[in-house]
């Protein structure tokens, strides 16, 4: 059993930065993969980014490609997705989630989930 937790949400404008973390109760092996996903009010959970623990390439949705960047700390069980340049279609629950396996865009593919952390951006 993994528990994450996610922090760093908050209320920004447009073009702030924001960096999110997710901190996993245990060390998970490089078999492990984490990834973020949103979630907006009455739109379906979306994958935004994720990543190998091992170090792997990372991968991300076109719409945050060139904006966020998603990034593995082993010594701390810590995975962070720094969100520069933030929209007002940002703004959305940001949840963390652990997979058994190679990154995957697909939710039902992960096995752990936090509880979330808002990110709302002012246009």
């Amino acid at each position: 059993q993994v528990q994450l937790v996610e922090s760093g949400g908050g209320l920004v404008q447009a073009g702030a930065s924001l960096r999110l973390s997710c901190a996993a109760s245990r060390r998970t092996s490089g078999s492990y993969s984490m990834g973020w996903f949103r979630q907006a009010p009455g739109k379906e959970r979306e994958f935004v980014a994720a990543i190998n623990w091992s170090g792997g390439s990372a991968h991300y949705a076109d719409s945050v490609k060139g904006r966020f960047t998603i990034s593995a700390d082993n010594t701390k069980n810590t995975v962070y997705l720094q969100m520069n340049s933030l929209k007002s279609d940002d703004t959305a629950v940001y949840y963390c989630a652990a997979a058994v396996g190679l990154p995957s865009y697909f939710p039902s593919e992960y096995d752990y989930w936090g509880q979330g952390t808002q990110v709302h951006v002012s246009s």
